[in-house]
């Protein structure tokens, strides 16, 4: 069981209040992503549900019982950190069992979790080694092996694959969805990547400045967000966001259109512009345009390849029923 409750939490550090009042439910089992960009306050939200900061005020409740005074060690989460912190003189059979060591448990009781963790994430062949003998991803998914044989109530994941490259990222991405799915434990897990998110969550937390902008699914969050600020944060490449005369004929203060939805011509079309970088990625092409007197570029993705290159002048067509639209407050209409 791992249902997690924040209950009216505010943190504050001196003066400066970096989350006011906040309430979210996270329900056992769910996979949920706190995203929003650098400084908003997603992994200090994060610490306060593990204890490593005190809340100034408002309560932490893990299934049902109020932790908000309880030790981090006694609030039965483990935490995977960006940084793997692995003890460089152990070998990975040695770091994985560390916590268990820690509790007492019996050394075959400690060898049969390791042997199932290790087994999970791909690791039986390097119990032996020491971690500078494993590749960036070997290292994490030895922290998180460490973290699994807890058998915590929650996992809580802070940017775990921020320090690897592009490709490990996405391996490792998968390996964690497929734990999840392998597992059904509650995980929280903390991203400024909104594709990690997308691909990742059952539950999506977008955080701006503190505060909750929206909580939803994946595509509740990408058909229909709910405000600006969401519209313009979910979604690769993000969300055009038009602001002129062109929003006003559609009786909003801003319009948003995302680039796959928006269909080019070089005949004819609602908007005029002219193409500025065409980046073709093989499957998709991203078309970058300018000079349309909608915004300073209009993003178009299209699938597969156009003939079109820098300076062409097109026609671009929006889809009637995929426009969004925002008030003067920035909130969907």
């Amino acid at each position: 069981m791992g249902k997690i409750v924040l209950e009216n939490v505010t943190k504050s550090f001196g003066d400066t209040q970096v989350i006011p009042p906040l309430n979210l439910t996270i329900e056992d089992g769910e996979f949920a992503v706190f995203v929003g960009p650098s400084g908003c306050g997603k992994s200090t939200l994060l610490r306060l549900i593990a204890g490593l900061e005190d809340c100034t005020s408002g309560d932490v409740l893990i299934n049902g019982d109020v932790v908000t005074q309880v030790s981090p060690s006694k609030r039965g989460l483990a935490m995977v950190f960006q940084t793997y912190a692995l003890y460089p003189h152990m070998t990975v059979r040695k770091n994985i069992a560390f916590p268990m060591r820690m509790s007492g448990m019996s050394e075959a009781e400690q060898e049969k979790k390791i042997q199932a963790a290790a087994e999970s994430l791909n690791l039986t062949d390097y119990l032996d080694r020491k971690p500078g003998q494993l590749s960036g991803g070997q290292r994490q998914r030895v922290a998180i092996g460490r973290a699994i044989v807890r058998d915590p109530k929650a996992f809580l994941f802070d940017e775990p694959l921020s320090n690897l490259d592009a490709a490990l990222r996405v391996g490792m991405r998968l390996e964690i969805s497929e734990m999840h799915a392998r597992m059904g434990t509650t995980m929280i897990y903390v991203t400024h990547d909104q594709v990690e998110a997308m691909t990742m969550a059952d539950k999506i937390v977008v955080l701006q400045a503190g505060v909750i902008e929206q909580v939803g699914s994946p595509l509740d969050l990408y058909h229909k967000p709910q405000n600006e600020f969401v519209a313009g944060f979910i979604g690769s490449p993000k969300m055009n966001l038009i602001k002129t005369d062109e929003a006003a004929k559609h009786n909003a203060a801003t319009i948003g259109i995302r680039p796959e939805h928006l269909t080019v011509s070089t005949t004819d079309g609602a908007w005029k512009g002219t193409v500025g970088v065409a980046e073709h990625l093989g499957s998709d092409t991203f078309i970058h345009v300018h000079d349309t007197g909608l915004a300073d570029m209009i993003t178009v993705r299209i699938s597969g390849d156009i003939a079109v290159k820098h300076g062409d002048r097109i026609f671009l067509t929006p889809e009637a029923d995929q426009i969004h639209k925002f008030d003067a407050n920035g909130l969907r209409i």
